[in-house]
Order: structure tokens, then sequence, then C-alpha cells
């Protein structure tokens, strides 16, 4: 089963209702697949295209975000999520947050690949509920944890991104969820104990074949 049909499975486990693809490579074959999947599942799929697919990821969010009206799920098409961590992370809205981020600790888990991770370093006050990213990208040090590729997003996050992209950076994620850090604006949820992985090799592949099953039963059948 592809991906990206774990991945919209999962968030309608959570409870969403309306999805929206960025689409870039093999656009017209993927956004084919989508328009059956989306009448096989029942949910609505709508996807985005980003002409220039080579770009920096936050340009995927940027076309993604100019569909949706409010707050949204920002979930990576290569992850896979127990749907509780998906279905938390929904109800982690506020007004003091631009942006909400689900974290995990175990940094140090063979299920998480250091060569590609995204690390997150925290604010060391007000440590608890409402813990805040001090910085965020691949080669920061030290880091406290590590970024599980789902968001809770605002429309903040892509007017961040435009205004990193306007000062000159590159327009990734990261570069708008760092604006965002150092205005106080990027808050973090952690998975705890749950599963999630991103698969983006054959060793995570594997993993995923071996673990997928237990954490997201429907696959047993």
């Amino acid at each position: 089963m592809p991906l990206i049909e774990i991945g919209i499975r999962q968030l309608a486990a959570a409870g969403v209702t309306r999805v929206v693809v960025a689409t870039g490579h093999e656009a017209a074959r993927l956004e084919a697949f989508l328009a059956d999947l989306s009448t096989r599942l029942g949910i609505a799929i709508e996807p985005a295209r980003v002409e220039d697919w080579s770009r920096p990821n936050g340009f995927s969010v940027l076309a993604g975000a100019e569909r949706i009206a409010g707050d949204y799920l920002l979930v990576m098409a290569d992850h896979m999520f127990e749907a509780a961590i998906l279905a938390r992370l929904r109800s982690e809205g506020c007004p003091t947050r631009g942006v909400t981020l689900a974290i995990d600790h175990r940094v140090a888990s063979p299920l998480v690949d250091p060569d590609d991770a995204t690390w997150v370093r925290l604010r060391k006050e007000g440590l608890g509920e409402d813990t805040r990213i001090a910085a965020i990208g691949k080669t920061i040090a030290p880091y406290d944890a590590v970024d599980c590729g789902a968001f809770l997003a605002t429309p903040e996050l892509a007017f961040a991104i435009r205004a990193a992209i306007a000062d000159g950076a590159t327009g990734s994620l990261s570069d708008g969820m760092q604006r965002l850090a150092d205005d106080g604006r990027a808050a973090t949820t952690d998975v705890g104990e749950g599963w999630w992985l991103d698969v983006d090799d054959p060793r995570a592949l594997a993993f995923a074949e071996a673990e997928a099953p237990t954490h997201i039963p429907w696959l047993k059948a």
C-alpha cells in the first residue's frame, strides 16, 4: 500500500474530513491516484500542484495553505503515525501558538535516522505542557528532541515562511518554524510512547513492514 494512502487513512481515523496534498514530481500520476483514493475512502482529497518541486519544502506548505482557511494539520507524506498522535495534535490549538510541532524525546531510538532527522532544541524556561522551541534544523547542536513531521499549523506558519524568503532564506519549512520560534510562537507536543516513523530509505522501509501492523491495526487485514 502506498505511504500516501496509509497517511490519509490515518488522518481520517483521527477525524480529518478533507486533505490537501502538495504534488510535484509525477504530479499527474499521483493526482489520478488521489482522485481514485478519494472515491474509495469517501474523503475529500484536493491536489495543490507545485510546478517547481525542486524548491525547498516550505513552498509545498505555501501551496497547500493557499487552499485552506484557518488552522490545519500539516503532515509529511513519507511519515507514518499512530492515529492517536494525530488526534491529540488536532486538539492542541491555542491563541498563544502560531504552530505546534509533535516531537519525540527518544532521540537515540533505532527508528530515528540521525543523518536525516530534523532536531529540536527547547526553551529551558516554562518546561511542561507548553514547552516552546528555541531552535530547529538538521544541523543544530545541542538538541533535546526530534521533529516527528506532524504539525498543527495556523496561518502564521505560511506568513513566517514568506517573511523568511523575503529576508533571503531558501524557503524551507524549518526557516518558517525558526522565525516563529524566535517570536515565541512555536510550541510542541510530546508523542510520549506513541509510534511514528519517517520512511525514506530501505532500512526504514524494513522497520515499517515489520512494525506498522502492530501500531496501525487495520494494516493486518
